[in-house]
């Protein structure tokens, strides 16, 4: 350690200083009182705010506890809520359809924001509803079954209106007037308006 000439009495010590070709750093000792907090309540609040409304949505359409974004949904997926409990009750029979076609619980950890902090479960559950994945080539088979179900379903009272009943006379329709005619159209509800 270099000292330097003594004053006083008392003998002066020179701080280590360490030296490179480019600069020169001396020892300095750290601070006596922590830094003071850059973040203003106000700002976090306007932060928080803003994070919060942007889930919600507009408050006064109420609130979808079910949506989930069709971009979470990874490709070749479909997701869709299924039924896990009725006041509490599980229906096992239910579960095992489920698992049969296909569905099986979208795990929580490829979705944290969709659960609380510290969920130790391992599926997505909101009311008594499970989030379930299926393959999407899967969906896709089973609405084309339903959907020519329900238009084979058509086609049978369709022929029924126009089919007599067994052992009675048969039905001819020489005059279109009399024939039975079915309309397929799609309108509006009315809405009931409160009085």
């Amino acid at each position: 350690m270099d000292t330097l000439p003594q004053t006083g009495g008392r003998r002066r010590r020179s701080r280590r200083v360490e030296e490179t070709e480019e600069t020169v750093v001396e020892a300095t000792r750290p601070e006596m009182r922590p830094a003071l907090r850059d973040d203003d309540p106000r700002a976090a609040a306007k932060r928080r705010t803003a994070e919060i409304l942007g889930h919600l949505g507009g408050m006064d359409e109420g609130v979808d506890e079910f949506y989930f974004s069709p971009d979470q949904v990874p490709d070749g997926w479909t997701y869709e809520w299924k039924r896990r409990t009725i006041m509490g009750q599980e229906d096992p029979a239910y579960q095992v359809a489920l698992a049969r076609t296909g569905w099986e619980p979208v795990p929580s950890r490829r979705h944290p924001e969709m659960m609380p902090a510290g969920w130790k479960g391992d599926t997505i559950e909101r009311k008594g509803m499970l989030l379930m994945q299926r393959p999407r080539e899967i969906t896709e088979r089973v609405e084309e079954l339903d959907l020519r179900k329900a238009r084979n379903q058509i086609k049978a009272k369709e022929q029924q209106l126009n089919a007599a009943p067994p052992g009675t006379m048969e039905r001819e329709f020489s005059d279109p007037r009399t024939r039975p005619t079915i309309k397929k159209s799609f309108e509006a509800m009315p809405i009931p308006k409160d009085d």
